[in-house]
């Protein structure tokens, strides 16, 4: 198991994209720490679930936390290590926005956008950092072609994403020397909220298939998920700052 032994945070884990990154992290021999904003109950009920079904509820902990608050960084790191003992993996997931062109954008929105993406992104990194560095670690953290392609609507989810792909390759650079590697996976995935987005509108929907060379969005346990377990994995060891496109061909970077 490509995992095995290791701990990893997924922020953003109850759901989409997070949750199926928790899942192969599980199958792949992962302990694993899920931070979402669902209720405690909830989140306990569905992680041991998860857990239970693939290896065993005991390699897995919900964390209710609201990533947009610095505070909450330490914490999420200290319980981490208090249920497993070490920390090997940060997996920057989470990320909340809402959409308007840019004339009808507003500070709430930037906010908003910014607080779970950009600076929730930037101070896990810096929490995690003294652990990670002992452990010779990875942070992965999630990119978007919403601010490569500078998509209409999008901006300030473009912008934080953006932030956050510079932040990430200062952050290899200067982390280097700690043995702590950072990367970015950059996404097009068939998560519940695109299923309930294409219902509405199919035909929005089938243009950006057709947009995608591969034909199909991706699957975020079986297409998504397994980059990101790479990239958290030994099997990287030699690569850092890099942005991995796990979109179906839809961007190419040279």
């Amino acid at each position: 198991m490509r995992l095995e032994g290791k701990v990893a945070i997924i922020t953003g884990g109850a759901g989409g994209i997070g949750q199926g990154m928790v899942r192969h992290f599980l199958t792949e021999g992962a302990d694993v720490v899920v931070v979402d904003i669902i209720e405690q109950a909830d989140g306990d009920a569905l992680v041991a679930e998860l857990a239970g079904s693939i290896r065993g509820a005991e390699h897995a902990m919900y964390l209710q936390k609201d990533i947009a608050k610095e505070e909450n960084a330490a914490a999420i790191v200290a319980a981490t290590v208090e249920r497993f003992g070490k920390l090997d993996a940060l997996v920057n997931n989470a990320h909340a926005s809402k959409q308007a062109p840019i004339l009808e954008t507003t500070q709430e929105m930037w906010e908003l956008s910014l607080g779970t993406g950009m600076w929730a992104t930037y101070h896990l990194m810096r929490a995690a950092h003294g652990e990670l560095a002992k452990s010779k670690g990875a942070i992965v953290n999630f990119a978007s072609g919403a601010g490569m392609k500078g998509l209409p609507t999008q901006v300030t989810y473009a912008a934080a994403k953006e932030a956050i792909r510079a932040i990430s390759r200062v952050a290899a650079n200067e982390w280097a020397a700690d043995g702590i590697r950072v990367n970015l996976v950059s996404p097009i995935a068939l998560t519940p909220g695109i299923k309930q987005w294409a219902e509405s509108f199919p035909e929005d929907y089938q243009e950006v298939v057709d947009g995608i060379p591969l034909g199909r969005l991706g699957d975020p346990e079986h297409d998504i998920a397994p980059i990101a377990a790479f990239l958290a994995s030994d099997d990287s060891r030699y690569m850092t700052g890099q942005t991995l496109m796990a979109d179906g061909g839809s961007i190419k970077l040279y």
